[in-house]
C-alpha cells in the first residue's frame, strides 16, 4: 500500500467527504455479504453521488487538480482534433457530441476552430454526469467562446439516435474494471473485502473469489499467464464493452474517436505486465493503493484497444482506424496549426512547441495515448489515419 506521508495532506472538507464514501462502501459491503467486485468499488469510489471523486466537487483537472489532460496543455489538441470531426460530420451529420467533458476547454477550442474553418455543428452536445463539472464546463464556453455558447446543450444520458461525431477523450481508462488474478490453481476475481483496524474502525481490503459468471467467461478466453509460483494480475473492463455497444444501438451515421491511454492487447497482457496497470492519481501524485482517501483519487486503467474494437465489430459498427496519438495529430495537421501561433521566435510560439512535445513524443503521451476510431456510413479511409494506422496490431 501507498505511504499517505508522502503525499499532501487533504483538507478537513475532503476528509469528511471520503469518510462519507467509506461509510457507503461498508453499508453496501455488509448489504452485500462482505465482498463485492472492485469493479462495484472503483464505481461508487468515482461516481457515488455527492461523495465520489468525480462527483464531489473537488478541482481535478490542470495544474491545480490531480492531473493534466491534453486539452489543459494546449488549444492545439483541439485544434487538430477539429479537422477529424469536419471530416466526419461532413461524410454524416453536423452535430458533434463529447462524453466527459471536463474542463469544457476541449469543447471551447473546437467550436472556435470549428468556427475558423467554416464548419460548426448545429449542437454540440457534452454528456456529462457531474453537475460540478457542467458549471465548470457552462463558465469555460462563456469565457473563452461566449458567442458559440448557445450551440451548447448537456445530456443526462445517451441519445436515442446519433448522426455526427463523437468525442472521448480519456473516459474510457476510469470506467470501472474487474481484478484478474490468474494463479496456478486458477482463475479468481480480486475483490474488496473489510478488515478491522488498529482502532476498531472499518478499512477495505483485498480478497479473492473463484472467477464466476461473465468475469471468467471473459478471463478465460484472454489466455492470461499462469506462473508457477505467484499470481499474474490485470484488468477486465466489462464496461467499456457495454458502452460501445449501447451507442453502437444509438449512431446511425458519423464515427466516434477514442483517444486514451492503453495497448492492443497482444501488448496488455504481457508475461512482464504482472501487476496490471491500475493507477490512482491524487495532486499529481500517482500511487498504486485504490483504499488509500476514496473519494478523493482518481482510480485508471489501461484500455485494451482490442477488447473495444472487438465490441464495436460485433455490434455492427465498423473499425476505421487505430493509430498513436503522435501520428493522428500530425496526420489532422497539428503542426499546421502550430504555425498559426506567430513569430518562430516569439514566447508564444515557443510555449506551444513545448505542449507539441508532450503530445507527440514517444517518452511523452505521444505513443502511450492511442486514437481508435469506429462508426457506420463513413465510406471513406479518415484524415488521421492516413499514414501509420495501426489496425493491424489489435
Amino acid at each position: 500500500m501507498t505511504n499517505s506521508a508522502s503525499l499532501p495532506p487533504p483538507g478537513a472538507d475532503a476528509l469528511a467527504q471520503s469518510d462519507r464514501l467509506a461509510e457507503l462502501l461498508r453499508s453496501e459491503l455488509e448489504a452485500a455479504g462482505g465482498w463485492m467486485s472492485f469493479a462495484r468499488y472503483m464505481e461508487l469510489a468515482l461516481y457515488a453521488p455527492g461523495c465520489g471523486y468525480y462527483s464531489g466537487g473537488a478541482r481535478k483537472f490542470g495544474p491545480g487538480g490531480d492531473f493534466i489532460t491534453a486539452p489543459e496543455l494546449t488549444p492545439l489538441f483541439g485544434q487538430a482534433l477539429a479537422a477529424q470531426v469536419v471530416e466526419v460530420m461532413a461524410a454524416s451529420a453536423p452535430q458533434l457530441i463529447e462524453v466527459g467533458a471536463g474542463t469544457g476547454l476541449l469543447a471551447a477550442d473546437l467550436l472556435l476552430e470549428l468556427e475558423r474553418r467554416g464548419s460548426l455543428p448545429e449542437r454540440y452536445g457534452i454528456l456529462e454526469l457531474s453537475g460540478e463539472l457542467r458549471e465548470r464546463q457552462f463558465d469555460t464556453l462563456a469565457q473563452k467562446a461566449p458567442h458559440l455558447a448557445a450551440r451548447v446543450h448537456w445530456l443526462d444520458a445517451l441519445p436515442a439516435r446519433v448522426a455526427g461525431a463523437v468525442v472521448a477523450n480519456e473516459v474510457l481508462d476510469v470506467m470501472p474494471v474487474h481484478l484478474l488474478v490468474s494463479r496456478a490453481d486458477g482463475l479468481f476475481e480480486r475483490g474488496v473485502a473489510a478488515a478491522p483496524g488498529a482502532q476498531g474502525e472499518w478499512r477495505p481490503c483485498w480478497a479473492d473469489v473463484p472467477a464466476a459468471g461473465a468475469v471468467r467467461e471473459a478471463g478465460l478466453a484472454l489466455d492470461l499467464p499462469r506462473p508457477q509460483e505467484g499470481e499474474y494480475v490485470s484488468e477486465l473492463n466489462l464496461a467499456g464493452r457495454a458502452w460501445i455497444a449501447a451507442w453502437a444501438e444509438r449512431l446511425e451515421a458519423g464515427a466516434m474517436l477514442l483517444v486514451d491511454y492503453g495497448y492492443p492487447r497482444a501488448e496488455y497482457y504481457l508475461p512482464s505486465r504482472a501487476t496490471g496497470t491500475l493507477l490512482c492519481y491524487y495532486r499529481h501524485h500517482a500511487h498504486s493503493d485504490p483504499f488509500l482517501w476514496p473519494g478523493l483519487n482518481d482510480i485508471t486503467a489501461f484500455v485494451d484497444f482490442t477488447a473495444i474494437a472487438e465490441a464495436a465489430f460485433d455490434a455492427g459498427l465498423d473499425v476505421l482506424g487505430y493509430t498513436s496519438q503522435a501520428q493522428f495529430l500530425f496526420n489532422c495537421g497539428v503542426l499546421d496549426c502550430l504555425e498559426r501561433r506567430g513569430p518562430r521566435e516569439g514566447a508564444d510560439y515557443i510555449r506551444a512547441a513545448r505542449a507539441v512535445q508532450r503530445l507527440t513524443a514517444p517518452q511523452e503521451m505521444g505513443e502511450l495515448f492511442k486514437v481508435l476510431a469506429v462508426g457506420r456510413g463513413m465510406g471513406q479511409p479518415l484524415l488521421g489515419f492516413a499514414r501509420g494506422d495501426r489496425l493491424h496490431t489489435l
